[in-house]
């Protein structure tokens, strides 16, 4: 069989029947771009003390039975969040008679937890589902873990999801992930309590990862020459971005956790058109014999760009046998996917907190992701594969380094560093996914993108633990990240080279590639 973009050259690069599969697929992708920062602001913790309510207190007692104090590592407020002062004794000494501070040493007095509750502050959200669920205290844990467990839904459906769209195609997978986004992230709306709220985010999980690998995969088998370079590296990422900016946006209006859930629910309604705008994989039909329904794909893009196709369009065509064994022959690409997901999400996390708004830090991180996947495109276009994954990993792990050594009252150019290690970063993830798609044959090229998305995830799943590790050193986050960058930047350089090389069709046509 001839190369499958030779035998489909009469339809051209960019006709009409592009431009639909295009578009659509990048609007399929910004729901992702919902989805992994949604928990910036679900799972955000408001300032808050304990509850102090229904006893009688003199103002000046009212304002101080809650400790203050100052410590050189946290703010003021984060140490007065989980203790008061015992409400028995205050109420007597405020009956009495006595001023704090000045009949009473505050610091003699005994202090006890918040037996009552927390007050939540609202100046910038009305409720998130720490407030809701009180997580927080001897329950801060479940914060960090409520992410956690997200990701390890992604994790999860990046293994399956990579199965089963070689098995039933890629078509049928991309929409099923997407109606799992839709139903369960309005189904959150109404968790009663936290280990519900996490079934119910960790089966949304399952369809995160599962619709942008199907989406990335489909667009690379249907889309050719550089438009397929283009939408792997560029209008993929495009799509997670716009989604991206569009989050902090609706979260500035509707600082209910229950609102904003039902809000990013609603729109996903909308892709169910796509389902006939939308083809299925010719590549993948092919790779399973359905030769018939391939040209019939074919047949019809030809009548939506008005060029004639040829009566016989895919000649000696065969199905493909594939063997597990031959999944594993490429594992090494995995170490830099762990790496850059693992540093794009600490990264992308830790950048969304250098303002004290949340929205507008949480739209700078997103905006800052545009030249990234603008700089991937280009490098896709006219970089070895292997150079520029290289590249991107050096260049990521320098300015996590050198983060270390700038002095505290030079701020600005630590962010600026950290910056310019999420843009490299970035980059590099967004090289990372239209390459591993260039590694493998068709009959295996979800399972084997998925399957190395899922060991990419583990590097999500650690993210949150990673970042809190800064609380017993404030540089330790990122100088794991740079070590990580560099042995993967070194691992990097026994990756095969697929720069100008048609994708693979068939195993045998990969052994050849290698040698």
């Amino acid at each position: 069989m001839r190369d499958y973009a030779e035998t489909i050259g009469f339809l051209g690069q960019w006709g009409r029947f592009q431009q639909i599969v295009f578009f659509s697929l990048v609007a399929t992708i910004m729901p992702n771009g919902f989805g992994a920062f949604t928990l910036v602001f679900l799972t955000d913790t408001p300032s808050h003390h304990c509850l102090v309510s229904g006893i009688n207190l003199t103002e000046d007692w009212r304002k101080s039975v809650i400790p203050i104090r100052v410590s050189d590592c946290e703010s003021p407020n984060s140490v007065i969040q989980c203790s008061r002062y015992r409400l028995d004794v205050v109420r007597n000494l405020s009956a009495q008679g006595y001023i704090p501070g000045r009949d009473v040493n505050l610091t003699d007095l005994e202090e006890e937890g918040c037996v009552d509750g927390w007050s939540y502050s609202k100046d910038i959200y009305e409720s998130t589902i720490v407030s809701e669920f009180d997580l927080v205290c001897s329950n801060q844990w479940k914060q960090p873990f409520t992410s956690t467990v997200f990701f390890v839904g992604g994790l999860l459906g990046s293994f399956f999801s990579g199965q089963l769209s070689d098995r039933y195609g890629r078509k049928h997978i991309l929409f099923a992930a997407l109606a799992i986004q839709t139903v369960f992230t309005f189904a959150q709306v109404f968790s009663g309590s936290w280990i519900m709220f996490l079934i119910i985010l960790f089966i949304n999980g399952l369809g995160q990862m599962s619709n942008f690998v199907a989406a990335l995969v489909l667009g690379s088998e249907v889309l050719t020459g550089k438009v397929r370079v283009l939408y792997s590296s560029f209008g993929t990422c495009l799509g997670f971005a716009i989604g991206y900016m569009i989050l902090p946006l609706l979260a500035y209006f509707l600082r209910d956790w229950k609102s904003l859930s039902l809000a990013l629910s609603l729109p996903c309604v909308a892709y169910v058109p796509f389902w006939w705008l939308m083809p299925e994989s010719p590549r993948w039909l092919l790779s399973r014999g359905r030769v018939e329904e391939a040209e019939a794909i074919i047949r019809t893009a030809a009548k939506w760009n008005k060029v004639q196709a040829p009566r016989i369009i895919f000649e000696d065509c065969g199905v493909s046998e594939l063997s597990l064994k031959h999944y594993w022959i490429k594992p090494r690409c995995r170490t830099q996917l762990f790496t850059m997901t693992v540093g794009y999400y600490s990264l992308s996390f830790n950048t969304a907190q250098f303002h004290e708004n949340p929205y507008i830090s949480c739209f700078i991180s997103a905006v800052v992701e545009i030249p990234a996947y603008i700089s991937s495109w280009m490098a896709l276009l006219y970089l070895p594969r292997r150079l520029s994954v290289i590249l991107t990993l050096v260049f990521g792990a320098v300015p996590l380094y050198l983060i270390q050594l700038v002095p505290d009252d030079l701020s600005n150019l630590a962010l600026a560093l950290e910056m310019l290690g999420k843009y490299s970063i970035t980059t590099g993830s967004s090289l990372m996914f239209a390459y591993t798609a260039e590694l493998y044959p068709t009959v295996l090229r979800n399972t084997a993108t998925g399957t190395s998305n899922t060991v990419s995830r583990i590097g999500s799943c650690i993210a949150p633990l990673l970042l809190s590790l800064g609380m017993y050193s404030k540089y330790l986050p990122y100088i794991i990240l740079g070590t990580l960058a560099v042995v993967a930047a070194f691992a990097a350089l026994f990756l095969p080279e697929s720069f100008k090389k048609p994708l693979p069709e068939t195993i045998e046509q990969m052994h050849r590639r290698e040698r």
